[in-house]
């Protein structure tokens, strides 16, 4: 076997080029080959090593997909790749997974693997793989469609991305008119959208037939290795955020109102900060952002910062907004190379700061993890990995002014830290928004396929959460807000993650307050333990709790609160 496995490719872009011939041979010797306590290692080495190539492959070619949008070609090698190449890994990779499980035989530090390996074992059906092909192509599909959304603003073709630029104006009239014309662009491809939701619908409903459970939800927890709580505990999530979270978001809305001196705070004045004349503007181009950005991870730590420069100098990083690239932001992880890539759409923002230092905290845990032997020790939880993110945001807020390499004066350094704070308390609500509009979707699929019922009832969670904001007269754009939720066409069930990774960080973060050396170093260490711990235990390595209830969330928001209060009498 071992000379077979020689004939591998050192690098996955060579690997791209081979067909499922040339590939099935070494599934083929991992299955005949005799698994004992002698051979165990050496086994599950040889099957990780083409694991790595197929996982990578598909990883470089969605994101080719979501680089490119409009090229056909591009779209057509990812769909040939899942058809002809995937699609049979994933048969050939269940039946060894099986393997590993008849022999009762367990690796060091591998508990948690033969659990996601029991879980996906469980849901997996040949049957179901060209429904699964089917549903990441009308995920493409989705892409296309916000991709080419653009409007015509002071003359120049403008991307709906780079229109948020205008949210920050402090001419009420000229954001005003900036957001209603992108909603108008927006509800242009209602209909698309809705036509689009209804297919994917109907074909996650059949897969969860298919997998012989009584609905999506219950598919897809198994799919994303939910294996530490469940769909009740989302409930009092939901629940907790309601009674402490409301409140507070409220409060913050309420600050704001009385700040801007208007009567009602409606959605082109939620991001404006109050008192201030010109919006943040921390840079000018993208070299300006990778070079601040770096200084400030190599005086948080030395490690963090030679990772960034690795990024740097491997072109590992894919920051500008243009037209026909998704409209997102992502980490995706490489595993054969042992890398991470980041993607964005950057406008000159503060928020795109922050969501650089949110995507690199992703980057940050896949160099952490590359020690690990095995691949499927790599298999981190979504929650996990999102602790790694938010949590990044936070560490590094203290290094975002210009005397450490960064982006403000002291003045500055102080409405950048209020305004990320108060986004915080006003993104709890709007998580329980997208996670309770999920759960209701995929639990009674026959009302979901009705858009309009879609509306209805976002609308009714949106009155629920999102309390302060005044929406009247814009019923539409409110209703169909589910719609600018890539998530809920991309990525279903991916956004309490979120939440309660943004509760799991403000508990590190309460430490840094008093030894950030020490916070930095046990995040580190938790990030280190990739996929090898249960969901609850890496929460509690990196000094934090895995948790859905009012206790959490009272501690959390009367830290945030207390250090706005701080904050705000700096801002006179």
């Amino acid at each position: 076997m071992q000379g077979l496995f020689d004939t591998l490719p050192q690098t996955t872009p060579e690997f791209l080029s081979w067909t499922w011939e040339q590939i099935e041979p070494f599934y083929a010797a991992l299955e005949t080959a005799p698994l004992t306590a002698a051979t165990l290692d050496e086994w599950i080495a040889q099957w990780g090593r083409v694991g790595k190539h197929i996982d990578e492959a598909y990883w470089r070619l969605w994101a080719d997909t979501t680089l490119h949008t409009l090229d056909d070609a591009v779209q057509a090698h990812f769909e040939t790749f899942l058809r002809d190449v995937h699609g049979p890994a994933q048969i050939a990779e269940t039946r060894l997974k099986r393997k590993l499980l008849a022999s009762g035989l367990q690796p060091a530090n591998f508990e948690a693997p033969l659990r996601n390996m029991q879980a996906e074992e469980t849901i997996f059906r040949e049957a179901n793989l060209p429904l699964l092909i089917d549903e990441i192509q009308l995920g493409n599909v989705y892409d296309r469609v916000r991709s080419v959304q653009t409007v015509e603003w002071e003359g120049q073709e403008t991307t709906l991305i780079q229109m948020a630029q205008v949210n920050f104006d402090p001419q009420r009239e000229r954001r005003e008119q900036a957001w209603r014309l992108s909603m108008a662009r927006f509800l242009e491809d209602r209909a698309a959208l809705n036509d689009l939701w209804t297919q994917l619908v109907d074909l996650r409903a059949r897969i969860a037939a298919q997998a012989d459970l009584p609905n999506y939800r219950a598919f897809r927890w198994q799919q994303m290795l939910r294996l530490d709580y469940t769909p009740d505990d989302c409930e009092r999530f939901h629940d907790a955020v309601e009674q402490v979270v409301v409140p507070a978001a409220r409060r913050a809305l309420e600050r704001r109102r009385q700040r801007l001196g208007i009567d009602s705070v409606r959605p082109w004045d939620v991001e404006i900060e109050p008192q201030v004349r010109t919006a943040l503007r921390p840079f000018d181009s993208v070299a300006v952002l990778e070079q601040r950005i770096g200084a400030i991870f190599s005086q948080l730590d030395p490690q963090l910062g030679a990772y960034f420069q690795t990024m740097q100098r491997e072109n590992l990083l894919d920051l500008e907004n243009r037209k026909g690239k998704m409209p997102s932001s992502y980490c995706a992880t490489y595993p054969n190379a042992r890398r991470p890539f980041v993607f964005m759409n950057v406008v000159g923002t503060h928020e795109d700061v922050m969501t650089l230092l949110h995507e690199c905290g992703h980057a940050f845990h896949s160099f952490e993890a590359t020690h690990l032997p095995h691949h499927e020790q790599l298999r981190i939880g979504t929650e996990f990995h999102e602790v790694a993110a938010t949590a990044m945001e936070l560490l590094a807020a203290p290094y975002l002014g210009a005397d450490c390499g960064g982006f403000y004066d002291p003045a500055e350094l102080v409405r950048a830290q209020v305004e990320h704070l108060d986004i915080m308390l006003r993104f709890w609500p709007y998580v329980a928004v997208v996670d309770a509009f999920q759960h209701w979707a995929h639990t009674h699929p026959q009302d979901a396929r009705d858009p309009a019922q879609c509306d209805q009832r976002w609308a009714t969670l949106w009155g629920r959460f999102m309390q302060g904001e005044d929406w009247s007269g814009l019923d539409d754009a409110m209703m169909t807000g589910w719609h600018r939720k890539l998530h809920i066409f991309r990525s279903p069930f991916y956004y309490i993650d979120y939440g309660l990774a943004q509760l799991g960080a403000v508990q590190i973060w309460k430490r840094a307050q008093y030894d950030l050396p020490g916070a930095i170093q046990q995040y580190r260490a938790a990030l280190a333990l990739g996929g090898t711990r249960s969901l609850p235990d890496l929460f509690a390595a990196a000094g934090g709790r895995l948790a859905f209830d009012v206790t959490a969330f009272s501690e959390a928001v009367e830290m945030i609160e207390s250090m706005l209060a701080d904050l705000e009498t700096q801002t006179g």
